[in-house]
């Protein structure tokens, strides 16, 4: 896997030994750290990336910077709510503070909780990390919550077809 991927492990090594992108180890994000969860979407949408032909260096970078921005664990629901819609603006910030970007990049971190956020991606990298990032997000949540998701969908949508009789 991305131990054994050496040039993976070239690409985003700067990031990974970066002493103010290490902290986000510490920040529960979806049931397992924020650093672990930006590490699954980087490496899933760089293998798919370079599967697709696509730029799959920026899109390893992007991808492992698209959550890192700095937050306080003790933040109240309203809080942790509005980080949802504000979150990507502080990480590209926090990357710009730390790193030099591509535009591709900043596109990919910016951009990367459409359609809940109304920027909408400009590249074919955007649209991966932004994917894939759902795809572990959904997975992460149902460890977290020990539910399977489909069932909870299956629930939702017999309300819903009961609610419309």
């Amino acid at each position: 896997m991305k131990e054994l991927d050496r040039e993976y492990n070239k690409i985003v090594y700067h990031i990974l030994v970066n002493e103010e992108f290490n902290k986000i180890k510490s920040i529960e994000h979806h049931g397992v750290t924020r650093y672990d969860h930006s590490l699954k979407v980087s490496y899933y949408s760089y293998k798919i990336a370079k599967f697709l032909h696509l730029d799959y260096r920026d899109v390893a970078r992007g991808g492992l910077l698209h959550d890192f921005f700095l937050s306080n664990e003790e933040r109240t629901s309203k809080e942790r709510f509005l980080s949802t819609f504000i979150h990507p603006k502080r990480a590209v910030e926090k990357s710009l503070e730390n790193f030099e970007l591509t535009e591709k990049e900043i596109d990919m971190i910016r951009t990367h909780m459409f359609p809940i956020n109304i920027a909408i991606p400009k590249y074919a990298e955007s649209w991966v990390v932004s994917f894939v990032d759902k795809g572990v997000a959904m997975i992460e949540f149902e460890k977290k919550f020990q539910v399977r998701l489909a069932y909870l969908f299956n629930v939702y949508f017999l309300l819903l077809l009961n609610h419309m009789r």
